[in-house]
């Protein structure tokens, strides 16, 4: 008994020293980890912030749907919506962009279709085949009568996309119509006859800077 209860005495000792330590060694981080807090949420409101566009006027035009810099302007092939080849604009929106995205044009959602997928770094301009990604097909009023793919793909941070459309649905020039959690990226599908607008290195305004237009 005595043997046992000087164990348990100096078992409270140590836990009351320990408890002591680390007490005081938060206590001296709690200024840090203030600051740490602080900056994450001003983080995160600004990650989060949604402008409100201001969609240009002007007949033909495509938009961009997403804000970031033009870092591929090829041509492809899409065959689910477009089928078949087309032009492709790539925009990469890193964690400092914004992060909604907006409708290019006026039209119906034509197409929808969420593909799972990896989650590879978006800045790899071919992350697309590999990610998982949304592809939204409109058949666009104004410009008449064409065909816009609007493809949103997942990065290696962004691991949700949230989709405010469904097939079928109405869209207005300018309308947001989805977010992407974190870094990634958004493909512009164009028929081959539309004139491209901006050049690769260009920095776009989703719902505001003009991609390309009918003429």
């Amino acid at each position: 008994m005595i043997g046992l209860s000087g164990m348990a005495v100096l078992v409270l000792l140590a836990v009351a020293f320990l408890a002591k330590v680390i007490g005081s060694f938060v206590i001296g981080l709690a200024g840090v980890l203030g600051v740490l807090w602080v900056l994450f949420t001003i983080f995160t409101f600004y990650f989060f912030r949604d402008p409100d566009p201001h969609p240009p006027t002007g007949a033909g035009l495509v938009i961009a749907p997403g804000h970031g810099k033009v870092d591929t302007i090829d041509t492809t092939t899409e065959p689910e919506f477009m089928g078949g080849e087309c032009q492709r604009i790539s925009i990469f929106l890193s964690v400092f962009d914004v992060h909604v995205q907006n409708s290019p044009v006026m039209g119906r959602i034509a197409y929808f279709k969420h593909s799972p997928g990896q989650y590879l770094n978006a800045m790899r301009a071919d992350c697309a085949q590999f990610n998982e990604n949304v592809l939204l097909g409109i058949e666009s009023i104004e410009p008449a009568g064409q065909k816009i793919g609007v493809r949103l793909i997942a990065g290696l941070i962004a691991r949700r996309i949230v989709p405010w459309v469904a097939q079928n649905d109405p869209v207005q020039r300018g309308e947001r119509i989805s977010l992407i959690q974190f870094g990634s990226r958004v493909n512009v599908y164009l028929p081959k006859h539309a004139r491209i607008k901006v050049k690769l290195g260009d920095r776009v305004v989703g719902g505001q800077s003009v991609l390309a237009s009918f003429e």
